[in-house]
């Protein structure tokens, strides 16, 4: 197999580089060179996806079997339809990372493949569906643009050669967003961890080398079709993931467990300040068994916890990213917390 990478050197798309030149396959990325590096034994191309001599010259160095497009979270839907359009005369599939924020119903309502899609048009800006500033409904501008993307790959290429993944949570080695790391770091510091919601709460992280791999799955799969990519519902927990962060760690800390309410109470911003928690009905409730009949294999949470330890311990870095900020509660307002749940 030949494929081409859209990307390469960032999490997801370096997972899917690595994992196609461990089963043998010949590799080219496609990435701007500004920030991380390429599996060794890549072959990198640098150019800039909005750019159409870019995306012209890179063409020449086709044909591949498969393109694999996990760079497109920041380019508007245009931008993924010129790209596709580019390539679609010297590839064979196109396999697109898209989102679960594409449906209209996430994070509020269970869902399955079968599930509305945002509206958002192929050849839309990046101003499509930006909501207004008073806007105090649900944010809908990410989902709609990744909505629009995979429209674009479907027009370029067509329904019986694109293959397009919906994951919800992806963690593991190289994690650049920050939520297992804070979680991880949260728990080696010890003593009196603040734990959200309900410990036997179904969560349904999928491990970036699991993705990588079913995305190579599609690769070489006929036909196309759209796949929710997330661990079995019920299968993993918070209780659980929290566990398996504490004893990976050292086992100095302990875990004390806030209600939802207490939580929602005290102002704790759901989904950053306490990484994974949510309280939306659907956040955790996403079917994948069309997925996992497709080959889909999700390793236990336990093993992508030790892993993403092993890492950082490892001296490992994830690319700079302004969403690693984001994650994390103060230890004052954590303090607060729990003196509020010894009263």
């Amino acid at each position: 197999m030949k494929i081409l990478v859209l990307g390469g050197t960032w999490f997801l798309g370096r997972a899917v580089a690595q994992a196609a030149l461990d089963r043998g396959w010949s590799v080219t990325a496609f990435n701007r060179g500004r920030s991380g590096t390429a599996p060794q034994g890549t072959r990198e191309i640098h150019g800039d996806r909005t750019l159409a001599e870019d995306l012209s010259a890179l063409a020449q160095h086709g044909p591949w079997d498969a393109v694999i497009d996990t760079s497109a979270s920041e380019l508007a839907p245009r931008n993924v339809l010129a790209g596709a359009k580019a390539l679609e005369p010297v590839a064979g599939k196109y396999v697109y990372i898209s989102t679960v924020n594409a449906y209209r119903g996430w994070p509020n309502e269970p869902l399955t493949e079968s599930s509305e899609v945002l509206d958002g048009p192929p050849d839309a800006d990046a101003d499509y569906g930006r909501l207004p500033a008073n806007w105090d409904g649900p944010d809908w501008y990410y989902g709609r643009q990744k909505a629009g993307a995979e429209r674009a790959s479907l027009a370029a290429f067509g329904e019986e050669r694109v293959s397009i993944l919906r994951p919800g949570v992806i963690l593991g080695p190289g994690e650049y967003v920050g939520r297992l790391p804070w979680w991880l770091r949260r728990a080696e510091k010890g003593g009196a961890i603040l734990a959200p919601g309900d410990p036997e709460k179904s969560i349904q992280p999928v491990d970036v080398r699991d993705v990588a791999a079913f995305a190579l799955d599609q690769a070489v799969t006929a036909g196309g079709g759209a796949f929710n990519v997330t661990a079995p519902v019920g299968r993993e927990t918070m209780g659980g993931f929290l566990t398996a962060c504490v004893e990976v760690t050292g086992g100095a800390g302990h875990l004390v467990w806030a209600p939802d309410a207490l939580l929602v109470e005290s102002g704790v911003q759901q989904w950053t300040e306490l990484p994974l928690w949510r309280t939306h009905a659907g956040v955790w409730n996403i079917d994948s068994s069309g997925a996992q009949a497709a080959g889909l294999r999700c390793r236990p949470l336990a093993d992508t916890v030790a892993a993403t330890w092993e890492w950082m311990q490892g001296g490992g870095t994830p690319v700079e990213h302004p969403r690693w900020a984001e994650h994390g509660i103060s230890m004052a307002k954590e303090t607060e917390i729990l003196v509020r749940l010894k009263a």
